[in-house]
């Protein structure tokens, strides 16, 4: 593969991407940010009523398409109640870890438009003072958010306009390691998201069209099941660019691009998965195959809804998925050249 990847824009768009907060159903600021990059190089921003965003890239064929999902939209929580001392009960938005976000900074964004931030602790949250401190399981009924206002009483809360039903989003911590690794909540999927926006940024500066027409889909309900269960209907196949998994009896590393044979909705499409990896043999590239038995993807969605289409997923390895997240930018750059291999071989 001779061409040459922008990962300046990769690393520089995820970075941009993930300091943005997205939590489930609170997607506007940082689609408004994709929407300024992609109509910055030329291409048309689209969005239905659910709030996903739609980039169209022209291809040779004109008669088929392929539509490549992604999602920005991250786990996160919700203002469930104000506590009677002025603490926040919490609900959570998506599958997350609890345990990792006891300390936690994170920040409460209000109806009109205020934030202020807090941290998520544990309801026993001093060792010298709670006896079951240390053994406490970590859930949500037993967390709270501490804010960081002078308050002592629900009536304190409401002074500040926080109500029930305000969004919660967690501080995601981005590093970039010397050893380029990448060091982040919300990789999950915002990496897939960057591999996607660097698509479009390769095919603009080659100054290349893909072999058929291509909508790359950016989902902002994925993670709480229903991303993409409407897709436009000139779409013929969907290839998701999502997290690749890493554990137990899985192949993956961080430096590969994962291609998913199998998820919790069933086998993807055996010849778009046989020619990925094809593909991924053919140009040398560092990646594996797996089955994903506790996972479901934007692709999966669109299956469940009745969506007439052939379905496959790959994405670069990240590790400790709905925690505190790592992936490397080898993994990244290999997902990259993947999709491109695909779009125009």
């Amino acid at each position: 593969m001779s061409f040459k990847l922008n990962l300046e824009f990769t690393l520089k768009t995820l970075e941009e991407i993930i300091k943005i907060p997205s939590p489930s159903g609170f997607s506007k600021d940082v689609m408004a940010h994709i929407e300024s990059i992609v109509k910055e190089y030329g291409y048309k921003f689209e969005k239905n009523n659910k709030g996903n965003g739609i980039i169209e890239i022209k291809g040779v064929d004109d008669n088929y398409c392929i539509g490549i999902p992604v999602h920005v939209d991250t786990l996160g929580a919700m203002v469930r109640s104000i506590n009677s001392d002025g603490t926040l009960k919490i609900t959570t938005i998506g599958g997350n870890l609890f345990p990792t976000l006891d300390g936690e900074y994170c920040k409460i964004h209000t109806r009109i438009g205020q934030v202020y931030t807090g941290t998520i602790l544990s309801t026993s949250p001093a060792a010298h003072v709670y006896p079951d401190s240390k053994n406490k399981e970590r859930n949500e009924e037993n967390m709270m958010v501490r804010l960081d206002e002078v308050v002592s009483s629900k009536a304190d809360v409401e002074a500040l306009n926080i109500i029930t039903g305000d969004f919660i989003s967690i501080e995601p911590k981005f590093n970039i390691t010397k050893s380029r690794f990448i060091k982040s909540r919300y990789l999950d999927d915002k990496a897939g998201t960057a591999c996607a926006l660097s698509l479009m940024e390769t095919f603009k500066r080659l100054e290349e069209k893909p072999r058929c027409n291509v909508k790359i889909i950016i989902s902002t309900y994925e993670e709480v099941g229903h991303g993409c269960s409407n897709i436009p209907e000139d779409i013929d196949e969907l290839i998701g660019i999502d997290m690749g998994c890493i554990g137990l009896d899985l192949s993956c590393t961080e430096q590969d691009v994962s291609i998913c044979a199998k998820d919790s909705g069933g086998p993807y499409d055996y010849d778009i998965t046989t020619r990925l990896i094809n593909l991924a043999k053919k140009h040398k590239l560092k990646y594996a195959v797996d089955v994903y038995p506790m996972y479901g993807s934007d692709v999966t969605a669109s299956l469940r809804a009745g969506n007439n289409i052939r379905g496959g997923l790959i994405g670069p390895g990240v590790h400790a998925s709905h925690g505190m997240e790592r992936t490397h930018v080898k993994g990244l750059e290999n997902t990259i050249k993947l999709i491109y291999a695909y779009l125009t071989e």
